[in-house]
């Protein structure tokens, strides 16, 4: 999904958070009944169902829609299954034409960022999955190597040539409706007539209600600044908050009533999607094998482990005490990346009293025996967040006023 480099040891003892609330019928948290981490939820809140990215660089979209869709369930509006393809399809269209305006040294990778699905909704709409589900290649599940390399090819070819023809814009669409499928002008859906525009109008979510905050010390507290990441290629300024008051926002978050969508790395070889867990435990070994965007997206259907990374404890213990300037030397020396989004949906605590998140991942149901969830502990969150996605509501008023929001 996005470039991995890989990692740095940190981490960090934490502090347990808020009463219990809104338990929900959820899958429960991970936990294995023969195996040392046991967890209790804190706060459970309310999500629709784990979907699969499969083959593609697309978890910015499946955590983001994911993380809208819990914003619909808990506005009281239902449970929705929106497209994630319908997103995807028109994100090319407009970093092919950022690739263009920069000579052809745009990314057209295949990540992007929280923002990006923001963009895509405010500009062409939305439709339900069940609408445009993306699959019009003959496959169950999506895979988008060779259409990204065509994407590739095809943009090329206008920036040579110094002009975006009607006939260059006609193959782009023919690319796209190969693939991902054509979008119609209209649609019903549960009885109701609707356009792309109208029906994102219907779901009553305001884009500018949403922001993203960040925690690192090269651009100054409560200002925003751009993070210097591939998959920001849309320039996208944050808040920038200290990491204390980032685990802050999260925790008033979830305390009332909010999700959380998660920007950060999951290279450590203490995260562990298979064993429904994300640590840093104290001895980590600081030796890492990098992995290829290819190796990447091998490994999210699979979760093996990549390169030589050593086995994990299966066991809670120590983690290091992570603080701003670890964290900002994780990120300053690539170790810490923008690797994967994800959806949080509560805390959970395990047998020690220590916090986690509970985490939706997007790589289905099957790769782990906790439904597709894991839980991150706040030592891997403060390490290695790049980024929160939240409503403005789910900030504690003082911090909101310090960043002027």
């Amino acid at each position: 999904m996005k470039k991995l480099t890989l990692l740095l040891l940190i981490p960090v003892l934490f502090v347990l958070t808020g009463p219990a609330q809104n338990v929900t019928n959820q899958p429960a948290p991970p936990q294995k009944p023969d195996e040392g981490y046991k967890f209790t939820p804190v706060v459970d809140l309310k999500a629709t169902s784990v979907k699969n990215q499969s083959a593609t660089g697309t978890c910015w979209c499946f955590a983001t829609t994911s993380f809208v869709e819990s914003e619909l369930l808990r506005m009281g509006k239902g449970e929705y299954d929106l497209s994630e393809m319908f997103v995807v399809r028109y994100n090319y269209v407009d970093r092919l034409k950022d690739n263009y305006l920069r000579r052809g040294k745009g990314n057209l990778g295949q990540g992007s960022l929280a923002h990006d699905w923001m963009r895509v909704f405010t500009e062409y709409g939305m439709v339900p999955d069940e609408v445009y589900t993306g699959l019009n290649y003959g496959s169950p599940t999506h895979n988008h190597s060779e259409m990204n390399e065509f994407i590739s090819a095809v943009a090329a070819v206008p920036v040579q040539r110094k002009n975006e023809s009607a006939q260059y814009h006609k193959i782009v669409d023919g690319v796209l409706d190969t693939y991902l499928g054509k979008i119609s002008e209209s649609f019903v859906y549960k009885g109701v007539t609707y356009t792309p525009k109208t029906f994102a109008a219907s779901l009553g979510i305001n884009p500018n209600d949403y922001v993203e905050i960040t925690s690192f010390t090269h651009f100054p507290f409560y200002t925003q600044g751009i993070l210097e990441v591939p998959d920001n290629w849309a320039m996208a300024r944050f808040y920038n908050v200290p990491l204390d008051e980032l685990i802050e926002i999260m925790d008033y978050s979830f305390n009332h009533g909010y999700t959380v969508n998660w920007d950060g790395d999951v290279s450590e070889s203490g995260f562990s999607h298979q064993n429904g867990f994300a640590v840093i435990p104290l001895n980590s070994p600081a030796d890492r094998v990098p992995m290829t965007d290819r190796q990447r997206l091998e490994r999210a259907p699979t979760q093996g482990p990549p390169g030589n990374m050593p086995s994990i404890s299966l066991t809670p213990g120590p983690e290091v005490n992570v603080t701003q300037d670890i964290r900002q030397t994780g990120y300053e020396s690539f170790s810490t990346t923008d690797d994967h989004l994800m959806h949080l949906t509560g805390i959970v605590k395990d047998q020690n009293g220590t916090k986690y998140y509970k985490t939706k991942n997007s790589w289905g149901t099957e790769r782990n025996a906790f439904g597709g969830y894991l839980n991150m502990s706040e030592s891997y969150v403060r390490a290695k967040t790049l980024f929160i996605m939240v409503h403005k509501n789910a900030i504690p008023p003082a911090i909101k006023t310090k960043l002027g929001i």
